[in-house]
């Protein structure tokens, strides 16, 4: 038990003098081992970390991560925009409508929220300001329906959950699906009623069929990547990470060779980035197998399953408590991380209990989103603040309407099981 306090404790002194969290999950668990008496030689804690990796679910983040970039650099992202705004831009408040459905329609592509602020944001928020829409309710809807990243699959961090507790991904997206379609459908209910109390602009420009006819087709390659990753796991044909491949090939074939937006030369620099980004998402996560062995190993998670046990608290309010505490730590912590830390933590108990793995995941997947839009680190609002030029604050305040009805589904998902799991 001695050497779970010294876990902990040494975790977050790193944090909170500035450690990466990656290096702070490697640093507290060394200590733990050298200093926590434990039987374990420190050596154990780099076989943990190799060992975390050692896992061909995880190769999905990678290539999700790549796919998702070669899409918004491809002109992928530019034909769904134009698809979304050609459904619902005729109504007041239209290319609002046509905001949200885009990020839907991106969320199905990238499984990052931050990729879906930027993406989205640059091509729609200039514009809509231009056309009369007020500037901070516009940022502030990027930022809430930016959150239909993570949820809407392909989900990174649903990867990520599932490679820790062993949950089938192909489960987590059909719910994922349908909760991002609920909170799409939230969104927009939303919309329409700011639209006609604030007088938002109506578009007037009216297409023929035609031009809607040509528009549909060009966006058909477009539509067709999350048909390609959605349709290769449902059907069974391809694993997560097989669908990931998929859509990194079908990615840079629809940039190079149909919209002619990619160049061979592109190539070099965003296989670098996606590089990038992929070795900070992998690094926590083989850092975080070090830590949570340790936690197993002391000691420290069976006295805390047993202390929350004798606690009696029955499945509904403890699902209510990981949920307040996941979102106390998404307020100064980014979701992949505490996803890493908190989950191979908080499943034992949640198993103990008998709440469902999926439930569950859709607890700690959507906690995690809303975390991304309230400071202080919410990178959503960070990412808008990027595109529109506001600051934070504006921002943050302009998003209270549209994160209320957010969290309303999400805690829907806190308290109705059959919510999270009808669809498996």
């Amino acid at each position: 038990m001695n050497a779970g306090i010294i876990l902990f404790a040494a975790f977050a002194f790193c944090l909170v003098i500035g450690v990466p969290v990656s290096i702070s999950l490697g640093v507290a668990s060394l200590c733990s081992v050298v200093f926590g008496g434990l039987s374990a030689s420190s050596t154990v804690i780099a076989q943990r970390i190799f060992g975390g990796l050692q896992s061909t679910s995880i190769m999905a983040i990678a290539f999700f991560v790549l796919a998702g970039n070669l899409m918004t650099q491809g002109g992928i992202s530019k034909r769904i925009v134009n698809f979304a705004n050609c459904l619902v831009g005729n109504v007041r408040g239209g290319m609002s409508l046509a905001l949200v459905l885009a990020c839907a329609f991106f969320a199905a592509l990238s499984g990052s929220a931050p990729a879906t602020v930027i993406a989205i944001g640059t091509m729609l928020y200039g514009d809509m300001v231009k056309l009369g829409y007020p500037g901070d309710r516009t940022a502030g809807l990027l930022v809430v329906s930016g959150g239909l990243g993570p949820i809407i699959p392909p989900s990174i961090i649903m990867v990520i959950y599932c490679t820790l507790t062993g949950a089938s991904v192909g489960n987590m997206f059909k719910q994922g699906m349908m909760i991002g379609v609920t909170i799409m459908a939230v969104l927009m209910a939303e919309v329409i009623y700011f639209a006609n109390k604030e007088k938002w602009p109506k578009q007037s420009v009216k297409r023929s069929g035609g031009e809607i006819f040509k528009i549909l087709i060009d966006a058909i390659p477009a539509l067709m990547t999350p048909i390609i990753i959605l349709g290769g796991i449902y059907s069974g044909m391809l694993t997560a990470t097989e669908s990931a491949a998929v859509a990194v090939v079908w990615a840079a074939i629809a940039g190079l060779f149909i919209y002619k937006e990619l160049t061979f030369k592109d190539l070099i620099p965003i296989l670098k980035d996606s590089a990038k980004s992929s070795a900070m998402l992998l690094f926590i996560i083989a850092a975080s197998t070090a830590f949570s062995w340790v936690f197993t190993f002391s000691g420290a998670s069976q006295a805390l399953v047993n202390a929350v046990i004798a606690m009696n608290l029955n499945a509904t309010l403890f699902c209510f408590v990981v949920a307040v505490i996941l979102l106390i730590f998404g307020t100064f912590m980014e979701g992949t991380a505490i996803a890493v830390l908190l989950v191979p933590v908080l499943w034992p108990i949640a198993q103990s209990m008998g709440i469902d793995v999926i439930h569950f995941g859709m607890i700690v997947c959507i906690s995690n989103v809303v975390g991304t839009m309230t400071p202080p680190v919410a990178v959503n609002i960070f990412s808008a603040s990027t595109v529109s030029k506001l600051k934070m604050g504006d921002i943050a305040k302009a998003e209270i309407p549209f994160l209320i009805g957010y969290v309303a589904v999400f805690l829907l998902c806190v308290f109705s099981r059959t919510f999270c799991t009808f669809l498996i």
